[in-house]
């Protein structure tokens, strides 16, 4: 048995110059997975947590208050404003690539695509009793 097989002893992969290929390069920026990551601070996700929390009591609080018509439209808003906060820090998508950004997007507009089909199919099934 050669010297350079793996053994029980030694199990770390070679390739056909027998380098390791379990060493990782941090200069190997050609692979995303290898991009140093953002390391957000605890007094941030503290911010956002109070950020949250607000929102939270403003939701609470516009619920109370009669405001007719806009009553939803601004539960919305509130609702929105904190989905916003969640996916950009907590699922860090602020420090993420601009593929990542694209694909989160993308899916915002094919949410708010579904959203506006179901409410013109709402909205169309009493067309002729206005």
């Amino acid at each position: 048995m050669s010297d350079h097989q793996a053994t029980s002893q030694n199990l770390t992969p070679v390739d056909a110059q027998h380098h390791n290929l379990d060493v990782h390069d941090p200069d190997n920026v050609t692979n995303p997975e290898h991009i140093a990551h953002h390391i957000v601070s605890p007094a941030v996700y503290g911010m956002i947590f109070g950020v949250l929390m607000l929102g939270t009591l403003l939701t609470v609080g516009a619920s109370m208050v009669n405001l007719g018509p806009f009553n939803a439209p601004i539960a919305i808003g509130i609702a929105v404003t904190k989905a916003v906060f969640v996916v950009l820090f907590f699922m860090h998508v602020k420090y993420s690539s601009r593929l990542v950004k694209l694909t989160v997007a993308a899916g915002f507009f094919t949410f708010l695509i579904l959203v506006f089909m179901s409410l013109l199919d709402y909205v169309s099934r009493a067309w002729g009793l206005w």
